[in-house]
């Protein structure tokens, strides 16, 4: 995908072979005369409101990485609280347990011990 600034609030935009003009205004972007409403955040400020935001409604964990479930740590139906080990994901050598961001009840559990996963699986889902 290219992206490039036309002029102020316009962009140019190419992705698999077609072109889109995309204008923005504010916290919305219209594409191709559909308008689509945005937030823009800073994945370096880190806020108690955004922090809360995350810990509302179904909570999905998907591998950041291709890689190999090491363990599963819970069940289908577990309560789980925050900062809970769910899962343990090997990707590149390095062994990463995924956790749980608010309590919950785990409704969808996907994640098998020995499977291979790719980036952004689904492994977990906390309502």
């Amino acid at each position: 995908m290219d992206i490039r600034q036309v002029e102020p609030g316009v962009y140019s935009i190419l992705a698999e072979g077609r072109a889109y003009e995309a204008r923005v205004d504010g916290r919305a972007v219209d594409i191709g005369g559909r308008k689509f409403s945005v937030e823009v955040s800073d994945p370096r400020r880190w806020s108690r409101e955004r922090k809360d935001r995350h810990a509302e409604g179904r909570q999905n964990l998907a591998a950041a990485m291709p890689g190999k479930v090491i363990r599963v740590l819970v069940a289908l139906g577990d309560l789980v609280e925050p900062g809970q080990g769910l899962v343990v994901v090997e990707a590149m050598k390095m062994q990463n347990e995924m956790k749980a961001v608010r309590a919950g009840r785990i409704v969808l559990l996907t994640a098998v011990a020995g499977a291979t996963v790719n980036a952004g699986e689904i492994l977990i889902a906390i309502e």
